[in-house]
C-alpha cells in the first residue's frame, strides 16, 4: 500500500507530503521544508487521498538532492559530469527518465535549466517516489539493486556542483559571471561549440540577428580550419531557439509559481526558489512579470519594490433581497451572546496566552451548544487519550459529550464542514505569521452556513495574536485571553445597539481545569 511505503520513507528519515496526480501537493506544503509530518499525519493523508502520490521534500529536512533527468541530452550531459561509480540510488519515471538521489550540500537550491533536460531539486522543492502510479498504469521504480532502502546516498560530485554554478560560501553574496565562462577555441573539434557559444551570447546581449551573423562569417573564416560559411546562419537560428524555448520555459515556471505564492510575494523569492540567478535571468523575470501585470493576473504591492501580490479576481454574488438574516443561536462562557449575535460564515477567534485557558473555554463551548448543533472539533495537540481526560473533569459523563473530535494540525480549510460549527484548537504558527491571515481567509471562504471559532496563540500584554492585525480581518468576534481575564478586543453584529462590546473585559477564576467562575461583570476598563 503507498500509506505503508510513505511510512518507509518517514523512518528512513525523509520528510513526506501526499501528492496530486497533477504532481501538485494535496496540502500547504512550506512547513514540511522545516518540520517532518508525524506517522499520524501521514496515516491521515492517505486515509484522506489513498491514490496520493508519495513526495519527498528535498532539500536540508531530508538531506536528499535529486536529479532529475528526462531527455537524452541530459544523460548525456550527466554521463560527463556523474561517472557511474558516483550513482546511488536511482528511480525511473513512468515518462521514461531517472531520479538520481544524492545526500544535499548545504545551501543548495533547485535548478532547472542550467543543463538541457537535466533539472535539480533541493531546497525548496519536492519529487515524487516509487510506487507512486501515473495514472497510466505506469509507476515510479527503483532500479534493480539501487533503492533508496539498499544503497546509500552518495555526496554530489564537486563537477556537477560547478557546472550548474554553485558559488562557495565567499561568493554567495553575489552572483559571479566567471561561472558562465566556456573555454573558447577555434581549433577544429571546437569551432561549432565556441562559433554557438558566441552567437547565444551576442542575440542575449540584444544585437539583431542579422549583425550577429556577420559577426559568425567572420570569425568562421579566421578558424582553424575555415569553418563553412554557408552554416553559420544554422547557428543563429539554433541560438535564437534555444533563447525563445528558455524564455518560454522561465515564463511558464514563473507563472505557475506565481499562482501558487501565498499573498504577497518579493522577486527576491522568486529569484531564489527558481534559480534566476544571471542578470539576464532578472531582465527576463522583470519582463514577465510585467507582462503578467498588464494582463491583471498580478499588480505591485505597496510601496516596496519589487514586491506583488497575486489579483483574485473570483467573487461571489450576495443576494441581500432573498436572504432573510439568520441568526446562529449559539451559547458562549461568562454569555457573551448577550452582545454578539453570531451569524452564518462568522469567523470568531480566541487568542490566549498560553496557560490562559483556551482549551478549557471551547470545550466549555462544546458542552454549551453540542445539543442543538453539530460539532466539529479539530485538536492539533491532543490525542484520543488526552482529550477524554480533560472532558472527564467536567462533571458529566463521558458518554454524554455529542460532537466530533479530529486530528488536526494544519490545512483546516480543507476538513471544516461548510454548514457545522468548527472549532479549531489550535491554528499552530511557527514562523512566516503573515501568512495567518490568509489561512483564516480560506476557512472563511469554506464556510457557507456554518462557523468557525479559532484559537491562537498570542504574546503577553497583547491583544493580537500570532499573525498580528492580520488575525483579526476576518473575525467578527475577537476574543483575547489571558490567565484570569478575558477581553472582547472586536465585535461585531450587536445585539443591542446602545450597548457597544469592544474593549469590554471580564476576570475569572478557572477551577479544575473546566469550570469557569466570573470574578467581576463584563465592564470597560
Amino acid at each position: 500500500m503507498l500509506v505503508e511505503a510513505a511510512l518507509d520513507y518517514l523512518k528512513k528519515g525523509f520528510s513526506v507530503i501526499p501528492i496530486r496526480p497533477d504532481k501538485r501537493p494535496f496540502i500547504r506544503w512550506e512547513k514540511y521544508q522545516k518540520e517532518k509530518a508525524s506517522h499520524g499525519e501521514i496515516q491521515r493523508w492517505w486515509r484522506k487521498w489513498p491514490n496520493a502520490l508519495i513526495g519527498l521534500v528535498t532539500g536540508k529536512i531530508s538531506d536528499l538532492a535529486v536529479v532529475d533527468i528526462d531527455s537524452a541530452e541530459g544523460a548525456k550531459e550527466l554521463n560527463r559530469l556523474i561517472p557511474l561509480d558516483a550513482i546511488g540510488p536511482t528511480a525511473l519515471t513512468p515518462g521514461g527518465g531517472m531520479h538520481h538521489y544524492f545526500r544535499c550540500p548545504d545551501g543548495l537550491g533547485n535548478n532547472t535549466r542550467v543543463i538541457p533536460g537535466c533539472d535539480l531539486r533541493a531546497n525548496g522543492g519536492y519529487i515524487i517516489a516509487p510506487p507512486s502510479g501515473s495514472g497510466n498504469g505506469k509507476n515510479y521504480t527503483w532500479m534493480r539493486g539501487l533503492s533508496i532502502f539498499e544503497v546509500p546516498l552518495p555526496e554530489l560530485p564537486g563537477a556537477y556542483l560547478e557546472a550548474i554554478g554553485k558559488q562557495s560560501k565567499q561568493e554567495k553574496a553575489k552572483v559571479s559571471n566567471e561561472s558562465a565562462k566556456v573555454s573558447i577555441s577555434f581549433e577544429k573539434g571546437h569551432r561549432d561549440e565556441t562559433l554557438f557559444h558566441i552567437a547565444n551570447c551576442l542575440l542575449k546581449g540584444g544585437m539583431p540577428a542579422s549583425e550577429a551573423e556577420a559577426v559568425l562569417k567572420f570569425l568562421a573564416k579566421n578558424c582553424s580550419p575555415a569553418y563553412p560559411e554557408k552554416d553559420v546562419h544554422i547557428k543563429i537560428a539554433s541560438a535564437k531557439e534555444r533563447i525563445n524555448k528558455k524564455e518560454r520555459n522561465i515564463a511558464s515556471e514563473i507563472r505557475a509559481w506565481v499562482l501558487e505564492a501565498p499573498g504577497v510575494f518579493s522577486t527576491a523569492q522568486l529569484d531564489r526558489e527558481l534559480s534566476l540567478l544571471t542578470r539576464i535571468d532578472a531582465n527576463n523575470r522583470a519582463k514577465i512579470l510585467n507582462t503578467l501585470c498588464q494582463e491583471g493576473l498580478i499588480e505591485r504591492a505597496g510601496n516596496k519594490r519589487g514586491h506583488y501580490r497575486l489579483v483574485d479576481k473570483e467573487t461571489a454574488k450576495v443576494d441581500f433581497v432573498n436572504t432573510a438574516e439568520k441568526e446562529i443561536k449559539l451559547q458562549w462562557p461568562f454569555g457573551i451572546e448577550r452582545f454578539f449575535r453570531t451569524l452564518p460564515k462568522n469567523i470568531i477567534v480566541v487568542a490566549g496566552e498560553s496557560d490562559s485557558g483556551k482549551t478549557a473555554f471551547l470545550l466549555n463551548f462544546v458542552n454549551l451548544n453540542m445539543a442543538g448543533h453539530e460539532i466539529h472539533y479539530f485538536s492539533s495537540e491532543m490525542g484520543a487519550s488526552e482529550l477524554r481526560g480533560r472532558l472527564a473533569k467536567f462533571d458529566m459523563p463521558i458518554e454524554s459529550w455529542r460532537f466530533h473530535a479530529w486530528e488536526r494540525s494544519s490545512d483546516f480549510a480543507d476538513v471544516i464542514r461548510p454548514d457545522a460549527v468548527n472549532v479549531i484548537d489550535f491554528l499552530e504558527v511557527h514562523d512566516e505569521f503573515y501568512k495567518v491571515g490568509a489561512w483564516i481567509k480560506q476557512m472563511y471562504d469554506r464556510l457557507k452556513n456554518g462557523v468557525a471559532v479559532i484559537a491562537i496563540q498570542k504574546n503577553i500584554d497583547r491583544d493580537y495574536g500570532l499573525g498580528g492585525a492580520r488575525s483579526v480581518e476576518k473575525a467578527r468576534l475577537y476574543l483575547a485571553m489571558e490567565p484570569g481575564k478575558l477581553k472582547i478586543v472586536k465585535a461585531k453584529n450587536w445585539v443591542h445597539d446602545r450597548i457597544n462590546p469592544n474593549k469590554m473585559e471580564i476576570t475569572f477564576k478557572l477551577v479544575k481545569g473546566c469550570n469557569f467562575m466570573a470574578r467581576s461583570e463584563w465592564q470597560k476598563p
